[in-house]
């Protein structure tokens, strides 16, 4: 390997948003995650809704507070005519 041109490879604290946390090598000395192994429900066997980042109000923010209202207004009024 050349020098100087690989970051350094160090012990890793990887820490998940359920509290478990296990030590790896990286390079970086801390990860954070999200969902790990022992909390993700694939692995559990356990149905759970995960939702990372509050996809809904990301969509409500993008599109806006009224776009499904916008939609069942006109499904109403073609229904009653």
């Amino acid at each position: 390997m050349k020098k100087d041109i690989h970051p350094p490879y160090v012990d890793c604290t990887v820490t998940c948003g359920c509290g478990a946390s296990f030590q790896t090598r990286s390079t970086v000395p801390q990860l954070k995650l999200e969902i790990c192994s022992n909390c993700h429900p694939f692995f559990t066997g356990q149905q759970r809704y995960v939702d990372t980042a509050g996809r809904v109000e990301r969509f409500t923010k993008k599109f806006g507070g009224d776009y499904f209202s916008k939609q069942t207004a006109n499904k109403d009024k073609a229904s009653k005519a």
